[in-house]
């Protein structure tokens, strides 16, 4: 096992936490490990991303659970935290040639939700995703944990806003199709590409403002007067439009 190395200081740092987070992050070669904390006796954990770290072992720290509690902010690290390289969001806007199945968030508030969204993106061949920096979560370690590291093979564009955003998209020609509680059956839909799914703010929705732009949309459900969990909603309309695209 390599030796300490001192820590690396004033340098942009993420911090993820958790053996998913960190083997999808190995797996992905988009940004660099800076250094690891973990335990002794290492963790179970640590033998399922043994083999994804790089023979130069960058520098590990060894400390106790209860430093990893405070760094992580939370219990659920499974023994591993890391410093990594910040994530690399995309610098332009989908070009519908290339990007034919897109997913827009518009102000998505918890990050376990967001993260868990992104998951279900990927798992759908989602080609890419489209956040603001107005109004919603951010990537942070609760999300990138919650998407199970997957957010990594992700191509992420930040808009300033969902108005800007609907505004690139349209003009790049994307048909939207936004989730909303009295839309048309999703079911039924004939979907056509290039397409963006929109997905609201757990408590209010999609922007009023936005829902002139596109295709209302609605899963089946009980009642009228329930509604799924956002990111439970989003993975049944990803999976559903992902099988009517083939």
């Amino acid at each position: 096992m390599a030796k300490k190395k001192k820590i690396i200081k004033n340098i942009p740092q993420d911090m993820i936490f958790g053996a998913h987070s960190i083997i999808e992050l190995l797996k992905a070669k988009k940004r660099k490990l800076y250094s690891i904390y973990t335990t002794k006796p290492l963790p179970k954990s640590w033998h399922r991303i043994e083999k994804y770290l790089p023979k130069n072992i960058p520098n590990i720290q060894y400390v106790s659970k209860n430093v990893l509690d405070r760094m992580a902010g939370t219990t659920d690290h499974m023994g591993i935290v890391a410093l990594v390289s910040p994530f690399i969001y995309r610098k332009k806007v989908f070009v519908s040639e290339k990007h034919s199945f897109i997913l827009l968030l518009d102000s998505i508030q918890d990050v376990r939700n967001l993260g868990a969204i992104l998951r279900s993106a990927y798992c759908t061949n989602v080609t890419g995703v489209v956040m603001c920096k107005k109004g919603g979560a951010l990537l942070n370690a609760t999300a990138h944990k919650s998407s199970a590291g997957l957010v990594e093979h992700l191509e992420i564009y930040l808009a300033a806003s969902i108005q800007s955003a609907v505004f690139e998209l349209k003009k790049a020609g994307y048909q939207f199709y936004m989730a909303v509680l009295d839309g048309k059956d999703a079911i039924k839909i004939n979907y056509s590409e290039p397409l963006c799914l929109v997905i609201g703010n757990e408590a209010v929705g999609i922007s009023k403002s936005i829902q002139k732009e596109g295709i209302l949309i609605t899963l089946p459900q009980r009642r009228s007067n329930i509604s799924y969990n956002a990111s439970v909603a989003a993975g049944i309309l990803l999976f559903l439009i992902s099988q009517k695209l083939k």
